[in-house]
């Protein structure tokens, strides 16, 4: 199996790369930061009319009727420009919400028990796979108290409680006390509120892969440009190790969710999840490293990766889930040829040697 890009998928991770290059360049960016990351409805319905959101829906549905994998290319892109915004969320409600499909509506989404991201400005949001609008949707906001963000791209709300577990735990109710045509209903919803789930788990991961490679990028040009002693930083024995490392962590990462966006394997998503977070928080820690003092100061943009990669780590299975899962995955562990176990001996009482 070839799992190398083809012509088309260059050519759509080229288009994209180049239309966030003009409609989010660093000046946009940093005027995102400083009005404390308000979305800007005309970059969200200049992505809609690119065919961000509605890049999987069918062609009769009037999508671009692409897959995950191509999608996965889109938000690496994305993650490399630190586009803000619930881009996850309104990719998967394409179809669903009306007017997220062409970027007139932006949807963001519960995750758990964790702060909800653009929640005041959302014209609806994903719960499982329901999406909360109008007048639910403006009684949610009213319960909900805006809390500090570690990101300032990303302002968060705190909600009064679980909605994600409320509503499992309704739709469980349901489907014990309802007819058997109602039970099977609650089991498809429930089947596709969990495709959702990984969906977005592994598009958050292709968007910590584009971040990675962003700093890896960024910290080995600053290392061939900084000069001391006389000399460019990255001829340093150390600083050629941490941009080396930061390399050998983007590429696994890389492979890994590629991987999985052709399987879909809930538990190959994990992996990638896994991988791709740990790239982009100790790639952008990394990159910080290399550049010395100058990183730390808010003019540089290195900051704004590292705290956005830790805000996605947390998010959309964790690191504590993705872990639990990939273990269940892996099932138990067959006995090593020729250890005690395999043989049928018992294993002698750790201490007293002799």
């Amino acid at each position: 199996m070839d799992f190398q890009l083809s012509d088309d998928q260059r050519a759509l991770r080229s288009g994209m790369r180049d239309l966030l290059d003009a409609v989010f360049d660093r000046d946009r960016m940093r005027a995102a930061v400083e009005r404390g990351g308000t979305l800007d409805r005309s970059l969200w319905r200049e992505l809609g009319a690119a065919g961000f959101f509605a890049l999987r829906l069918p062609e009769e549905a009037g999508g671009v009727g692409l897959g995950l994998p191509e999608a996965v290319l889109l938000f690496e892109e994305a993650g490399r420009a630190l586009l803000p915004g619930p881009l996850v969320a309104t990719h998967l409600a394409a179809g669903l919400v009306k007017g997220a499909a062409e970027g007139e509506a932006v949807v963001t989404a519960v995750d758990g028990d964790l702060p909800v991201a653009h929640l005041a400005e959302a014209d609806a949001v994903l719960v499982g796979a329901d999406a909360l609008a109008g007048e639910p949707l403006r009684a949610f906001v009213a319960a909900a108290r805006p809390v500090r963000s570690m990101d300032p791209l990303t302002p968060l709300h705190r909600t009064g409680a679980d909605a994600g577990a409320r509503t499992g735990a309704d739709a469980g109710a349901r489907a014990v006390s309802g007819p058997a045509g109602a039970r099977a209903a609650t089991e498809r919803t429930t089947a596709h509120a969990e495709r959702i789930r990984f969906e977005g788990a592994l598009l958050t991961a292709a968007e910590q892969l584009g971040s990675a490679a962003r700093t890896t990028e960024t910290a080995v040009q600053h290392a061939g440009d900084r000069e001391q002693f006389g000399s460019p930083i990255g001829s340093f024995q150390a600083v050629k190790h941490l941009c080396a490392d930061m390399l050998a962590r983007t590429e696994p990462a890389r492979a890994a969710v590629y991987a999985a966006a052709v399987t879909g394997d809930p538990v190959e998503i994990a992996a990638a999840k896994l991988l791709a977070d740990e790239a982009a928080v100790r790639n952008a820690r990394d990159c910080l490293q290399i550049h010395g003092g100058m990183g730390f100061t808010w003019e540089a943009d290195v900051h704004l990766h590292l705290k956005r990669a830790w805000l996605r780590s947390a998010a959309r299975l964790g690191g504590a889930a993705a872990e639990e899962l990939l273990a269940a995955g892996l099932g138990a562990a067959r006995p090593y040829p020729g250890s005690s176990a395999a043989s049928g001996r018992e294993a002698p009482e750790a201490g007293g040697g002799g």
